[in-house]
C-alpha cells in the first residue's frame, strides 16, 4: 500500500518542484515505484500527457525523474493565467472553464473531489507519492477553501515537511512564522523542516538550524546547499525566464521577446544548453538587440493581448528592421499566430470577441476556437529529414497560402508555414528543439554545430540532484515519516 509525504514551502519559488524531482529520482533509484502529485498548480508552462491532457511542466519533469510517463492525475487542477485577474482552469487535464481570481477563490473548494479522485487513483499504483504544495500554507486568508496545501493534507491525513529558502534571507522567521500562524490541526501534520539554497559552508548555519528546532520542536531533515546546475532542468515559473538566457558573445544569437503571457518557454532550454548559441531574453522596456540572427516568438496564453503588448513595446518595428537586414524569425504556437495576417476570436476565448491584424509576415490567418488541441507528436524536418518529436497545445486553427510551404511533417501531415524566402517560419509544435537531430539540422542551416545531447543532460542532472539530496538530506528519516493516506485502498 502506498505511502505519501507532502513538501510544502514557506513561500513561492523556494525550490519545492526541484526538491520533489530530486527525491523522485533518489527514491526510484532505491527501488521504489514513485509518483509525483501536485493538487493545484498555476503555470503557463504546461506539458501534454500520455492520456491526452495537460499538467504543469514541473510535474512532467518529476514524472521523468521517477521514470514514468506524465499523467493528468499528477496535477488535477492547473490554472493558466490569461490576464492579471483571470485564468483558464484545467481539471484532470481538460479545459474546465475560465474564471476571475476572486470567483475561483470562492469556488475552488468544489474542485476537491476531482483532486482526491486523482490522488487516490495515483496512489493505488505505487509505493510512494511525493506531494508538492503550492505557495505557502501561511496564507491564512486562503485557508478556508484551500485545496493546495493544508486543506489537501488534512483531507488525506498526510505528513508534511516544510521547506524554507535561505537565499531570500529571514529563513528563521519564514519557518517559525509559519508555525505561529497555522491552526492546531494543521500543525499536527508538520513533521519536520528543511532549508534550501544555502550558499557557502552549511556549518555556518548550525546555530540557526538549532534555533529553529528549539522554537518549533520540529526536526531538521537537512540544510541543502545551492544546486549549481539547476538551470539545466526545465523551468516552470516565468520568474525563472531571465535565467534561461546564455550570452557569451559567440555563435548564433537568438533573441526572445519576453511577452507578458509567454508560455511553454522551456522550448528555449535546449538552445540555451548549446555552447555555440547566445540566447538573449529581451525584457519589457528594452529594444530587441540588433545583433540578433534569429528572433524567436514563443508560445502565449493570450495571443491577442501579447500581440498588443509587442506593438506597445515597439518590438514590431524592431522585427521589421531585423527582417529588412536579412534576419530570420521563428514563431512557435502563439508566436506563429502573431506572424500571420490576422487573428480572430469570435467566441471570446481570450476576452471579448475581437479581431486583430497580425504582423503579416506569413500569408495565413488564425481563428481561435473553444476546441483545445492537446497532442503528442512525432515528425520530420522536411529540408533535412531529421526526426523530431514534440507536442501541440493550442486553441485555434491557422490556414492560408503559406501553409503550402510547410517546413515540417508531423504525424503524417504537413505542419507549419514559411514565407517564400524561408526566412520567416512558424509552427504549432512545442518541444522540437529537445530532439537532438532536429536541433542539429536547424542550427546547421546557420552554420552552427549542435554539441549538446539534451535529454541525456537532463537525465544526468536529475541523477546529480538525487546525489545532492542523498548527501544533504536525511532521506531515511523522510521516508520513515511518510504514511499511508486516509482513504487509501
Amino acid at each position: 500500500m502506498a505511502r505519501a509525504i507532502m513538501i510544502q514551502g514557506t513561500g513561492s519559488n523556494v525550490g519545492k518542484s526541484m526538491i520533489v524531482a530530486g527525491l523522485a529520482r533518489a527514491f526510484t533509484r532505491r527501488g521504489l515505484t514513485v509518483r509525483p502529485f501536485k493538487p493545484q498548480n498555476m503555470s503557463n508552462n504546461a506539458a501534454v500527457t500520455i492520456d491526452g491532457g495537460e499538467i504543469g511542466r514541473a510535474q512532467a519533469l518529476q514524472a521523468k525523474a521517477a521514470g514514468v510517463p506524465p499523467h493528468t492525475d499528477m496535477n488535477p487542477v492547473l490554472l493558466k493565467p490569461q490576464s492579471s485577474t483571470g485564468a483558464q482552469i484545467i481539471v484532470q487535464g481538460q479545459v474546465f472553464g475560465q474564471q476571475e481570481a476572486r470567483a475561483f477563490g470562492q469556488a475552488k473548494g468544489k474542485l476537491m473531489p476531482y483532486v482526491l479522485e486523482s490522488f487516490h487513483r495515483l496512489s493505488g499504483s505505487c509505493d510512494l507519492v511525493l506531494i508538492e504544495g503550492a505557495g505557502s500554507p501561511a496564507e491564512t486568508n486562503l485557508r478556508a477553501r484551500d485545496i493546495a496545501n493544508m486543506g489537501f493534507a488534512r483531507a488525506v491525513d498526510v505528513p508534511v515537511v516544510l521547506m524554507g529558502d535561505i537565499d531570500r534571507g529571514g529563513v528563521i522567521a519564514q519557518v517559525v512564522g509559519t508555525q505561529a500562524v497555522l491552526e492546531v490541526g494543521d500543525l499536527d501534520l508538520i513533521k519536520g523542516f528543511a532549508i534550501n539554497k544555502f550558499r557557502g559552508d552549511v556549518r555556518l548555519f548550525d546555530e540557526g538550524r538549532d534555533d529553529i528546532c528549539t522554537r518549533t520542536g520540529w526536526p531538521c531533515l537537512g540544510v541543502i546547499p545551492w544546486f549549481q546546475t539547476a538551470g539545466r532542468l526545465p523551468a516552470e515559473d516565468v520568474a525563472d525566464l531571465p535565467a534561461r538566457a546564455r550570452s557569451d558573445g559567440s555563435g548564433l544569437t537568438i533573441v526572445v521577446p519576453q511577452l507578458p503571457r509567454i508560455s511553454n518557454f522551456d522550448d528555449l532550454d535546449p538552445l540555451a544548453a548549446e555552447p555555440s548559441v547566445t540566447l538573449i531574453i529581451a525584457p519589457p522596456g528594452a529594444p530587441l538587440p540588433v545583433e540578433a540572427d534569429v528572433i524567436l516568438l514563443g508560445g502565449s496564453k493570450a495571443t491577442l493581448s501579447d500581440l498588443e503588448a509587442l506593438r506597445h513595446e515597439g518590438w514590431d518595428i524592431d522585427i521589421a528592421g531585423h527582417i529588412r537586414r536579412g534576419g530570420h524569425v521563428l514563431g512557435l504556437c502563439g508566436g506563429y499566430q502573431m506572424l500571420g495576417r490576422s487573428i480572430a476570436d469570435p467566441d471570446g476565448i481570450e476576452g471579448p470577441a475581437s479581431r486583430a491584424e497580425g504582423l503579416g509576415y506569413l500569408d495565413v490567418e488564425t481563428v481561435l476556437n473553444p476546441r483545445k488541441t492537446l497532442k503528442l507528436s512525432t515528425g520530420t524536418h522536411l529540408s533535412s529529414g531529421a526526426a523530431l518529436d514534440g507536442y501541440e497545445i493550442h486553441m485555434g486553427d491557422t490556414n492560408g497560402p503559406d501553409r503550402a510551404h510547410a517546413w515540417l511533417e508531423v504525424n503524417g501531415r504537413p505542419e507549419g508555414a514559411s514565407a517564400l524566402d524561408g526566412r520567416v517560419q512558424g509552427c504549432y509544435l512545442h518541444g522540437i528543439f529537445g530532439s537532438d537531430a532536429f536541433r542539429q539540422a536547424w542550427l546547421g542551416q546557420f552554420g552552427v554545430t549542435a554539441q549538446a545531447a539534451y535529454d541525456a543532460q537532463v537525465e544526468q542532472t536529475l541523477d546529480d540532484l538525487a546525489d545532492h539530496l542523498e548527501l544533504h538530506m536525511d532521506l531515511d528519516l523522510l521516508f520513515s515519516l511518510a504514511a499511508t493516506p486516509a482513504g487509501a485502498g
